[in-house]
């Protein structure tokens, strides 16, 4: 199956878009290790082997270590491996990344009040936009290479 179309080629001012908003993410106050745990997290929930690939990657070049990549998606049941913080982040990734079920909650949203300031969440609830970003830059539909074995990529 080949490709349909190309975001940046097919809509050039949108994927600028975008991109820019992805370039702004990178310079929020969360940590690379922060804000790849929330990429892995929400990609685990969207079952995105290539978002997974990538964020893995990422987030070991950055230093996180295997252990604690391999236990992300049972968080809760190992506690002593991840910071108050990164728990109140993954708290809320996979609140909003499940928001059709009850969204961010107050106890969470609490919790994150506790930790972090007002300008840090509205950080941390941006960086939640690259759920959008990260589908559209891929093709809508693909052939994808990860860790050497051939996926096809489905996009609606």
């Amino acid at each position: 199956m080949s490709a349909r179309i190309n975001m940046a080629t097919a809509d050039a001012a949108a994927y600028k878009a975008m991109m820019g908003l992805e370039g702004y993410l990178q310079t929020i106050s969360l940590n690379h290790i922060q804000k790849e745990l929330i990429k892995i997290r929400a990609s685990q929930i969207n079952g995105c082997a290539f978002c997974l690939d990538m964020h893995t990657k990422d987030a070991i070049k950055y230093g996180e270590t295997p252990q604690r990549i391999y236990l992300l998606n049972a968080w809760r049941e190992a506690l002593e491996l991840y910071t108050e913080e990164e728990q109140v982040l993954l708290a809320m990734t996979e609140e909003i990344t499940l928001i059709s079920q009850k969204g961010l909650t107050e106890e969470t949203y609490y919790k994150a009040k506790q930790l972090f300031d007002e300008s840090q969440i509205a950080q941390i609830d941006g960086s939640f936009s690259f759920h959008a970003i990260e589908p559209v830059k891929l093709p809508i539909s693909t052939l994808l290479n990860v860790f050497g074995l051939n996926f096809f990529l489905l996009k609606s």
